[in-house]
């Protein structure tokens, strides 16, 4: 049977005691479905319009964005999960089969949508859209500038996704004889830092002008197109999520001395406690009503590992308090994680579509108020009122 080497130099025999395959059993438990749950809600609350949002949520709408983050933690997790415990099963990756699964379950719906979009601009959330080869070879998210074609941009992030389910199974086959502890952590810094390294450059040489200039809506334009979007930029929390799939299977001893739920909850806690103060920083754009997605340097360079980070904490401890959290009975937030597909790809067009009823409600009103109007001073005159009489 293949070796791999995961924890030290020594070769690790998959039957081994210390590798958990109680992971992949996890993969749908309790709390990643509370984080998809919030995900898919953020994300949702992000893009309602603001004067539909409630009262409450109002302060939170502005953060909405960071959804999509926790997407990508998950993603690493669940993703990383299954293909690590088929190599420690199998002692390989079967790539044939990984690809299909991934395809049924992500391609359909998303050619419907894309298919609807495309013979149906009526339909679409935004007047102009991307072209639709962009969309079906998820290329889409590179140069995407959403000032020519801002209709179904949320698939920027379906983008980054494939890339990762391309990628992720070749990388484990490439590396699996060699990988160390010394070695992975090797690896995922440079990941990290090179991510970091890439936005504080782009920043500084597409934002940052734009920005000096006062051109905010263009700084917003190649901020999204350069620094946001790009999947070489975002791979922070599918990293992070990997980690820790591969610390739960490989090293579950470890993570349980050292990261009991109570110390993960709270280190995660206080990364996005602290990415979020970033996050709020406004720098150079304090003085407009931008959204709060186009970050400063700070949050921009450091905001996105330190929030993927704290992600992958909570996500730890949840994962390991689901024998106390599986009593509780959701099944809200369960419905809502199954949907959460479903959800990202259609919400939009779906606000849209309630726009255009309203304004068609909004004009009927309009219509009929006018029609009345007429006959209504017509009669006032005749009754001898006035407005000065009754003012």
């Amino acid at each position: 049977m293949n070796t791999i080497t995961v924890a030290s130099s020594k070769p690790l025999d998959p039957l081994d005691e210390t590798v958990s395959l109680e992971a992949a059993a996890a993969a749908r438990a309790l709390g990643p479905d509370i984080l998809r749950a919030l995900a898919i809600l953020l994300v949702m609350l992000v893009h309602l319009p603001a004067e539909a949002t409630p009262l409450p949520l109002a302060g939170i709408r502005p953060y909405g964005w960071i959804g999509v983050d926790i997407f990508f933690v998950l993603s690493g997790y669940l993703i990383g999960t299954q293909l690590l415990t088929e190599v420690v099963r199998h002692g390989r990756v079967h790539l044939k089969s990984f690809y299909l699964r991934r395809a049924f379950r992500i391609l359909p719906a998303f050619f419907v949508v894309l298919a609807i979009y495309t013979v149906f601009p009526i339909l679409r959330d935004a007047p102009t859209m991307q072209s639709a080869w962009r969309f079906a070879t998820f290329t889409v998210n590179f140069r995407l500038d959403p000032r020519y074609g801002g209709a179904f941009t949320e698939a920027w992030s379906l983008s980054v996704e494939e890339h990762f389910y391309l990628a992720l199974p070749v990388l484990i086959i490439l590396l699996k004889r060699r990988v160390t502890v010394v070695f992975g952590a090797f690896l995922v810094a440079t990941i990290v830092m090179a991510g970091m390294a890439l936005r504080f450059a782009l920043w500084l040489s597409e934002v940052g002008p734009a920005a000096e200039m006062q051109a905010y809506r263009a700084a917003l334009a190649v901020y999204l197109r350069d620094v946001y979007y790009p999947t070489y930029n975002r791979l922070d929390g599918l990293t992070f999520g990997v980690v820790l799939a591969a610390i739960r299977l490989f090293k579950p001893l470890l993570w349980e001395r050292y990261m009991p739920p109570y110390i993960a909850l709270s280190i995660g806690s206080l990364f996005v406690i602290v990415a979020l103060v970033i996050f709020s920083v406004r720098g150079p754009f304090a003085e407009t009503n931008l959204p709060l997605v186009l970050q400063p340097l700070p949050g921009a360079v450091v905001g996105f590992p330190l929030f993927s980070a704290g992600v992958a904490f909570i996500l730890g401890a949840l994962l390991d308090l689901q024998p106390r959290i599986a009593r509780w009975h959701l099944p809200a937030i369960s419905g809502i994680a199954t949907l959460s597909y479903s959800l990202y790809l259609t919400h939009k067009g779906v606000y849209h579509l309630d726009q255009m009823a309203s304004a068609r409600t909004i004009f009927r009103g309009s219509r009929a108020s006018s029609s009345i109007s007429p006959p209504v001073s017509s009669w006032r005159r005749r009754s001898g009122f006035s407005s000065k009489e009754t003012s």
